[in-house]
């Protein structure tokens, strides 16, 4: 074997064991909480029932609601969530915010093309997250080299390492394809033994293996920050090295713990005892119900002739002879149904802790119980903006913000902006950065724009008492800026070049009409003064003949 390749099979192999424990925490959490994804430490096959020996859906219903909520609270499909930007966004000009938009529709094309399936892999990584605290998520080009490929990952076959800034630089992958798969992938580098295998059993899996790691972990002759290799451990075969100028894989963690490179997640932790409580509540519950309903019955043996016939309809023979002063011959067991309310008010409670851990109480505006005036509702929207943007704030970094950085790096590199002389000169050497939208930043964003109509109103207020008080607001940066913040496309906008070259003609057609006035003004002052001339000469008058006639030219 490769020593190289020996190297890699044992930082796989601790790796793996390392977390041996907390994959059995993962399969307890996913019984509870996620049944179809609960294989990591048993095998599931088509067809199994996933929810055997479930009492109650709640505690399954609410991972759900969470995690759908992160789709329609990080990524909305209604509105454009993402936009890129850069780290001094101030000093770029209008040529360089039209290019960050271009790009940024670009990326969206590339990224919900239907063949990327960005869709199912995030819907997938939102579940792992939501139930685990952590998923794994790649990103890269396709077979054909002309489209993205997004993917997501079992948690189970998964392990990594960090380096000692705390960022994930190493991850080894499990992987089972068939030998089809593999031909199709690797078809000079596939082992002989398998081709010879391919006629016969073209869908037999294969133990396969994925590493991404620094390119100088594994004493490669890549010119790359990190190195990208598939093999075969058992055939002792490296079927791929190719080079990465990026860690190509997306791992968002939720909540960490200091000593651990594998996170955890706040809702399961947190609900995992109640969950565990109210199936065993409700079992009890159940099975007390059903008594009530159908209570078990006394027969007196002797005097029962027949098969006991509780169901519609039966018929219970007894012996005449029998004295039903002794009692009923059958009759139900007298039951205390009293503990039934409080059993039930207990599920409730323990339901509403659940919901609690898993932030629904948070995750909607719970309706108002009067009328409200317009200070008060805006006051509660806060309030519901204070609480539930903490909860994903985190995320929008870690997950959205790493899915879309590597995204743009790996369509920069294949060409997907143009050329790169084309970009503008004000983004040059400059670190793109990308803003999220979302509902909460919505509601964050429309009190942003709000500002400048509140700032309007107190200057009208103040212009009142001092006229030189409206010199202190630039109205034109601020309206710029308060269209940017509502995202108002870069092309609805002049540019600040177009728009002072606009104000220069503008103030050169104003200065030409004044002086056009002017001379238009002197040329009628002429004509009457000559006019005046004309009339005190053909009068024969004096000076005072003069004056008068100026004073009815110019009445």
């Amino acid at each position: 074997m490769d020593s190289r390749l020996e190297d890699l099979v044992q930082r796989e192999d601790s790796l793996f064991s390392q977390r041996t424990s907390l994959v059995s925490l993962w399969q307890l959490i996913a019984d509870e909480f996620f049944q179809e994804r609960a294989d990591f430490t048993t095998t599931r096959y088509l067809g199994s029932d996933f929810a055997t020996g479930q009492m109650l859906s709640y505690p399954s219903m609410a991972r759900r609601d969470l995690a759908n909520s992160l789709s329609a609270v990080l990524r909305p499909s209604t509105t454009d969530w993402f936009s890129m930007s850069v780290s001094m966004e101030d000093n770029i000009d209008h040529a360089g915010r039209a290019w960050l938009q271009y790009a940024t529709g670009v990326q969206r094309r590339a990224m919900f093309d239907r063949s990327s399936q960005f869709a199912r892999a995030t819907k997938e990584g939102d579940h792992d997250f939501a139930t685990f605290g952590q998923c794994v998520l790649s990103i890269e080009l396709n077979m054909e080299g002309n489209g993205l490929l997004y993917r997501c990952w079992h948690l189970r076959d998964c392990a990594w390492a960090e380096n000692y800034d705390g960022h994930i630089d190493t991850l080894f992958r499990r992987w089972e394809p068939t030998i089809r798969e593999l031909i199709q992938i690797f078809p000079k580098t596939i082992p002989s033994e398998l081709k010879q295998r391919l006629e016969k059993e073209p869908y037999a899996k294969v133990k396969c293996a994925r590493a991404v790691l620094p390119a100088k972990d594994f004493d490669s002759k890549l010119k790359t920050p990190y190195v990208s290799v598939y093999y075969l451990k058992d055939e002792k075969v490296i079927l791929e090295e190719v080079g990465l100028k990026t860690f190509n894989h997306v791992i968002p963690r939720w909540q960490t713990v200091s000593g651990s490179q594998y996170a955890y997640s706040p809702a399961t932790i947190v609900a995992l005892p109640d969950a565990r409580l109210i199936q065993a509540m409700t079992r009890v519950l159940l099975e007390a119900g059903e008594k009530a309903v159908d209570p078990p019955m006394i027969a007196v043996r002797d005097a029962i002739r027949s098969d006991v016939a509780v169901y519609a309809g039966g018929i219970t023979w007894a012996d005449a002879a029998y004295d039903e002063r002794l009692g009923e011959v059958l009759r139900p067991i007298t039951q205390d149904k009293s503990g039934m309310p409080l059993g039930l008010q207990m599920q409730q409670d323990t339901r509403e802790m659940i919901a609690e851990a898993f932030y629904l109480n948070k995750l909607t505006l719970p309706p108002p119980d009067r009328e409200m005036t317009a200070y008060e509702a805006g006051q509660r929207v806060s309030e519901y903006i204070r609480q539930a943007l903490p909860i994903f704030e985190p995320m929008e970094a870690d997950y959205n913000g790493a899915l879309c950085e590597i995204t743009f790096e790996l369509l920069m590199r294949n060409g997907a902006f143009g050329p790169t002389h084309t970009i503008p000169r004000s983004l040059s050497g400059a670190e793109v950065r990308f803003k999220f939208q979302n509902p909460l930043r919505s509601a964050v964003d429309e009190q942003k724009s709000n500002l400048l109509l509140q700032s309007q109103s107190l200057l009208a207020q103040v212009v009142q008492l001092d006229p030189s008080a409206a010199d202190i607001v630039d109205a034109k940066t601020a309206l710029r800026d308060a269209l940017y913040a509502i995202g108002v496309p870069v092309k609805w906008l002049r540019s600040e070049e177009d728009l002072a070259q606009r104000e220069a003609q503008a103030q050169q057609t104003q200065q030409a009409q004044q002086l056009l006035g002017g001379l238009e003004q002197g040329a009628g002052i002429a004509e009457k003064l000559s006019k005046a001339q004309a009339t005190q000469a053909s009068a024969g008058g004096g000076e005072d003949q003069l004056v008068n006639a100026l004073t009815k030219a110019f009445a």
